[in-house]
C-alpha cells in the first residue's frame, strides 16, 4: 500500500503516512495519486484548489471553515513543523465540537484528510513552515469563518510555552467561539 492510513478519534479524519524511498541521495514518495488515494481511503474526490502558505514560529492560521461550499482538506508540510488542527462543527455529529491535533512536518511526511464540516487550523513550531493543501471546493471568502482558536470549550493542548501568545491575523484574534458559530446540519 502506498499509503499507511489511520483512523483518528474524530469520524472521517484520516492520518495519512506515504511510502517513502530514501537513501544517501535523499527520497523520493508521491505526496498524491488519485488511484492510490481511492484505494486506501475508499474516497473518491476531486479536488479543485492547492494552496501553499509560509509562516515564521509562533503564526497560528486558524479555526477556518466555509459555512456554505465547505471545504475537504488534504493538507501537508513541506518545510519546516506545525501542530495541525481539526475540529468538528457536524451538528448532530457523536464528536462535535471535538478536536484532533496532530504533528505535521516535512521529517515525518504524515498528511491529514479532513472532510468537509470541520474547522482547521495549525500553530507553526520550528523556525517557519511551508504548508500545502488541497482543497474539495474553492475558496469563498463570504462564506469563510473563524472558530476562536483559544476557545476553553474546544479544550485544544496547543505546544505552547505557558504564558505564551500565537502570532494571529485580525480575524483569528476576533473569531467566534463554538457557543456561537454557524455549524453544518
Amino acid at each position: 500500500m502506498p499509503y499507511t492510513v489511520t483512523h483518528t478519534p474524530l469520524e472521517g479524519v484520516l492520518l495519512l503516512e506515504p511510502k517513502v524511498f530514501g537513501d544517501d541521495r535523499g527520497f523520493f514518495f508521491e505526496s498524491f495519486n488519485q488511484r492510490d488515494f481511492v484505494q486506501c481511503t475508499g474516497l473518491d474526490l476531486a479536488f479543485v484548489q492547492d494552496n501553499h502558505s509560509k509562516s515564521s514560529r509562533g503564526v497560528l492560521r486558524g479555526l477556518h471553515y466555509q459555512i456554505e461550499h465547505p471545504q475537504g482538506k488534504l493538507v501537508r508540510v513541506t518545510a519546516g513543523e506545525v501542530f495541525d488542527v481539526a475540529v468538528d462543527l457536524r451538528q448532530g455529529s457523536p464528536t462535535f465540537g471535538k478536536s484532533y491535533g496532530v504533528t505535521l512536518s516535512a521529517e515525518n511526511k504524515r498528511q491529514l484528510w479532513m472532510p468537509p464540516g470541520f474547522a482547521h487550523g495549525f500553530l507553526v513550531t520550528s523556525e517557519s513552515a511551508e504548508f500545502l493543501y488541497k482543497t474539495t471546493d474553492y475558496w469563498y471568502p463570504e462564506h469563510e469563518r473563524s472558530l476562536l482558536w483559544s476557545d476553553p470549550a474546544l479544550a485544544i493542548e496547543w505546544p505552547l510555552a505557558a504564558g505564551e501568545r500565537p502570532l494571529l491575523a485580525e480575524k483569528d484574534a476576533s473569531a467566534t467561539c463554538l457557543s456561537d458559530v454557524s455549524v453544518y446540519g
